[in-house]
């Protein structure tokens, strides 16, 4: 059973090359155009790729409680609807920011971070129950925000925004790896020992690239204002939404490697795609790039102590 101390010394290195990428940027200069032109890699190629690769040996992986999704999901909405409410009466925001806000607490960066950490602190084992997650996260939690917002706005819905999400979600080359993959293990088949080792030496650069565009990407958003707001959406996105994942998993008596998987996950830094959010629908922007880096840099530490608790 691994300490504390373990862990910490074990996902170190994945958080000091978010630092790597986080220097590169803001002090060595790099243009943004090489942190796109990564990105672009990391999101169409290698991590597709280390994916695939996965799931593709489908039958030799361990099964998966699908009732992580009810853990991890039904601990989102728990902990939307709590933050939306602290939005709302103590930090006194309209429904549009609480919607922001509270999205903050709940959306984690789970494939730039997710992935890469799941695969180095947990094993391949978690990654069949990373991957369903990754499959139904963006197209849920996108959902949840646009009927959230267009409810307080107009107190209308609209079926073409639906299938706007749902149309990018399901051309997104992440979500598309895992799909394809679990397709081709459903086969039975073997890939080819030269596509294999083709996919292999791709997915080797999935884990540090990523981190290391993770804190390229860190270096754009910087501490902006609002730090009130942003310090109370990292605290709860980094204690509350992991606590409420863990009780309801507790409750559906979910095995240890999926419990783990979902509390890790949830556990995770607010990912980009809150920012994106937040531009979007012209709330909190400061407030929540500043949550992107603050909470970077405390999951460092309460990731792992989680992953200690939970053994």
């Amino acid at each position: 059973m691994r300490s504390f101390a373990d862990l910490l010394a074990l996902t170190a290195p994945l958080f000091l090359l978010v630092f790597v990428g986080y220097a590169l940027s803001r002090w060595g200069r790099w243009p943004k155009v090489v942190s796109d032109a990564l990105t672009r890699f990391v999101f169409a190629v290698a991590i597709p790729a280390l994916l695939f690769r996965l799931m593709s040996d489908f039958s030799s992986l361990p099964p998966v409680d699908a009732r992580l999704l009810i853990a991890y999901f039904g601990g989102c909405l728990v902990a939307y609807a709590i933050a939306r409410v602290i939005a709302a009466k103590a930090l006194r925001m309209d429904g549009v920011g609480a919607s922001v806000f509270a999205m903050g607490t709940i959306f984690s960066n789970v494939v730039l971070l997710g992935i890469p950490l799941a695969k180095v602190a947990l094993g391949d084992a978690s990654m069949p129950a990373v991957s369903l997650v990754v499959v139904f996260n963006s197209l849920s939690l996108w959902t949840l925000i646009t009927v959230s917002v267009e409810w307080t706005r107009h107190r209308d819905l609209s079926l073409r925004g639906f299938a706007r999400t749902a149309r990018g979600v399901a051309l997104n080359p992440v979500v598309a790896g895992v799909l394809l993959g679990t397709a081709f293990g459903f086969t039975r088949l073997t890939l080819p020992p030269v596509i294999d080792q083709t996919l292999a030496l791709m997915s080797q650069a999935a884990v540090p690239m990523s981190l290391i565009v993770l804190g390229m990407g860190l270096a754009e958003y910087g501490m902006r204002e609002g730090l009130r707001a942003s310090m109370t959406l990292s605290a709860m996105k980094l204690a509350l939404t992991p606590l409420v994942v863990y009780l309801i998993a507790r409750a559906l008596a979910l095995p240890l490697r999926e419990t783990q998987a979902v509390v890790m996950l949830s556990s995770l830094p607010v990912g980009a795609n809150v920012y994106l959010m937040a531009r979007q629908f012209g709330a909190l922007e400061g407030p929540v790039a500043t949550s992107l880096v603050l909470t970077t840099i405390g999951a460092a530490v309460t990731t792992p102590l989680l992953l200690a608790l939970l053994q």
